[in-house]
This record gives structure tokens, C-alpha cells and sequence, in this order.
């Protein structure tokens, strides 16, 4: 089974996660985008920094997602440095042989990055203040 799992310094705004089999009737995507605003304030920028361990923990999570029902091929790989608004922090992909096995396994996939990989942001505000979150 095709699987990428990487945490990346470089840009992955044009990246586009091969996942594509025989088997597989759906492909689903996503691609989350530093947005210009965040608890009713306006965002300017986000760092993201990775524990060493974010590598890790990224291909543990996508071979749990290997293993879900109907899924032919999966990946993943989140950005750290510094980005702007627009810039994508996230790219992940999963084909699977029926389209809802592809939405609930990319779904799935994505919610488990945001809760257990060891990424931590920090937000720029527009009015010069910064505020760190995903610290445990």
C-alpha cells in the first residue's frame, strides 16, 4: 500500500499526495490553508515548530490510517517554519475503494494529526501580539 508521511520545512502549497491505485473508486484530499483570521482576530502570520518526534508520530498516524476499512492508500505531511496567510500547513490524502470510506478515513486521518502530532503554532496577530497554541 503507497503511503507518505513527512514533516516538511519547505513549501507545500503545490504538493499533491500521489495516492492513486487500481483498487481504489474515491480519492479525497485536503489541503489546510492559513487563514487571516482566528477568535474573531485578524491573523498575519503562523510559525509552526515540530518536536523531533513529529515524524515520527505523523507515519504512525497514517499507518493506523492504512488499516482502516477500504483504504488503498493514504499520506500526509505538515509544515513547520514560518507561513503566511494562505500558505498550506497541511496536505493529506487517502483513496479507498468507495467514497464514504475515503471521507471518514481522511476525516479520521486529519482529526488524529491535529490532536496527537507534536506541532505547535504561533500566531501572529494583526496587532503585533503573538499567541502560541497546541502547547500541551
Amino acid at each position: 500500500m503507497p503511503t507518505t508521511a513527512r514533516i516538511s520545512d519547505d513549501s507545500i502549497n503545490s504538493l499533491r499526495l500521489d495516492v492513486g491505485a487500481d483498487a481504489a473508486g474515491a480519492t479525497v484530499t485536503f489541503h489546510g490553508v492559513v487563514r487571516d483570521h482566528d477568535g474573531g482576530r485578524d491573523v498575519r502570520a503562523i510559525e509552526y515548530i515540530g518536536h523531533p518526534s513529529a515524524g515520527d508520530v505523523i507515519a504512525a498516524i497514517v499507518a493506523e490510517a492504512a488499516k482502516l476499512d477500504g483504504v488503498v492508500a493514504v499520506g500526509a505531511v505538515h509544515r513547520v517554519g514560518s507561513l503566511g496567510i494562505g500558505d498550506v500547513a497541511l496536505v493529506a490524502a487517502v483513496s479507498a475503494a468507495h467514497r464514504a470510506e475515503a471521507f471518514g478515513a481522511c476525516g479520521w486521518l486529519v482529526d488524529e494529526i491535529k490532536a496527537r502530532l507534536p506541532i505547535w503554532k504561533n500566531q501572529v496577530f494583526a496587532d503585533g501580539t503573538t499567541e502560541w497554541t497546541g502547547c500541551p
